[in-house]
């Protein structure tokens, strides 16, 4: 069965993020080149979702993808961010969708936690693919996002400090998500801001884990 994804085209780079499995979303010059980049790391993707315990047939050729929206990029597109939202997305999740897409977010994490613990006393290698964060700022990195991720949904990030920090902002991202599928948060801020969708947040939240867990893992290996 043929998995939709949607491209966001800029002039220099372009996203292709299938819309039914958050984190699986690569970049490339043009629409061919990201869907390529898509299908190459679906090996990578499977073991997502075979640590969420969800079934994932990949794709071998690009008959196996249907490209259901193409939105405009901007300057962050270029930067390397997919940060446009389509209209698919914007409907409520059903309790099964919901609770699907949050095992795939949850396995993310993990995914994220594991290759952390294997890098832990690596050098990462330095260069156009690993730039020159170490291993413990990458992950204060994804730890700020996911705070504000869960701002821009509506929700509110804990502010304790400590061990349990990085689950408690996790957990409070996934109740951010939930609350605004149920209608519990306003659609936009208190300055007039769009929120953002359950199902873009999660597919943003789960891209920038794994892409920050595979880029850990690539400068590992080197």
């Amino acid at each position: 069965m043929s998995l939709r994804v949607v491209l966001e085209v800029a002039p220099k780079k372009t996203f292709a993020s299938a819309l039914d499995w958050p984190g699986w979303a690569r970049a490339g010059r043009t629409g061919d080149d990201a869907l390529r980049a898509l299908l190459d790391y679906a090996p990578r993707y499977a073991a997502v979702t075979e640590r969420a315990r969800i079934a994932f047939a990949q794709p071998r050729t690009f008959r196996g993808l249907t490209v259901v929206e193409t939105l405009p990029g901007d300057g962050g597109t270029e930067f390397g961010v997919p940060g446009a939202a389509a209209r698919a997305e914007e409907e409520l999740l059903t309790a099964a969708e919901l609770k699907r897409l949050i095992a795939l977010l949850r396995a993310s994490w993990a995914t994220l936690d594991a290759v952390a613990a294997k890098a832990k006393g690596v050098n990462l290698a330095k260069g156009p693919r690993g730039g020159g964060r170490d291993l413990a700022t990458i992950l204060d990195h994804v730890l700020g996002a996911d705070r504000g991720y869960t701002l821009q949904l509506g929700g509110h990030a804990p502010s304790i400090t400590g061990p349990s920090l990085r689950r408690a902002v996790q957990d409070a991202l996934i109740e951010a998500v939930n609350a605004r599928n149920r209608g519990e948060l306003p659609d936009r801020g208190p300055r007039g801001g769009a929120r953002w969708s359950p199902r873009y947040a999660v597919r943003r939240a789960a891209w920038h884990v794994l892409d920050h867990a595979w880029e850990i893992e690539d400068r590992s290996s080197d």
